[in-house]
């Protein structure tokens, strides 16, 4: 699917929408995506900060997308297991951004290249827009390659 397109879907989609979530950014490339998170009456929790929940979800499906079009049809791409630190109140616009890098990539495909499957750590950090630290976030991303692709290589 292209980056655009993708984007523009991301962006209707009703989790995101209702929650303030807001895709700013999907390079052609999938290598680099940027998302923020705008405060509004409807999505802050009981002393007037971000909802964690929803600080999470504004990062939930970037790096298995990427992943997986980066990657090709001839991998099994999940995302596996999250891991959040909160570290200040969010207030006001928060952002995050997500990149994959060659090295990613590689280590990837070298660890699959068996038919064996790997469990990939990537980062992200939210942040207001002071650069502030407001939370962390890790996500483990499941990749196996298909037992089709490898009857074939």
């Amino acid at each position: 699917m292209r980056a655009k397109r993708l984007k523009r879907l991301l962006n209707w989609y009703v989790p995101f929408r209702f929650a303030g979530v807001r895709v700013e950014q999907i390079d052609d490339d999938y290598r680099y995506a940027r998302a923020a998170l705008h405060a509004r009456w409807y999505n802050r929790n009981y002393v007037g900060t971000h909802f964690g929940g929803t600080l999470y979800a504004m990062t939930d499906p970037f790096f298995m997308i990427m992943v997986m079009e980066n990657l090709g049809k001839d991998y099994l791409v999940w995302d596996r297991r999250a891991e959040v630190e909160y570290v200040a109140p969010g207030r006001g616009k928060v952002t995050v951004e997500f990149r994959l890098t060659d090295d990613d990539l590689s280590q990837i495909r070298a660890a699959t290249a068996d038919g064996e499957k790997y469990e990939h750590w990537f980062g992200c950090e939210i942040r207001d827009p002071q650069g502030e630290l407001v939370a962390r976030v890790r996500k483990q991303v499941y990749v196996r390659l298909k037992q089709r692709a490898r009857a074939t290589a």
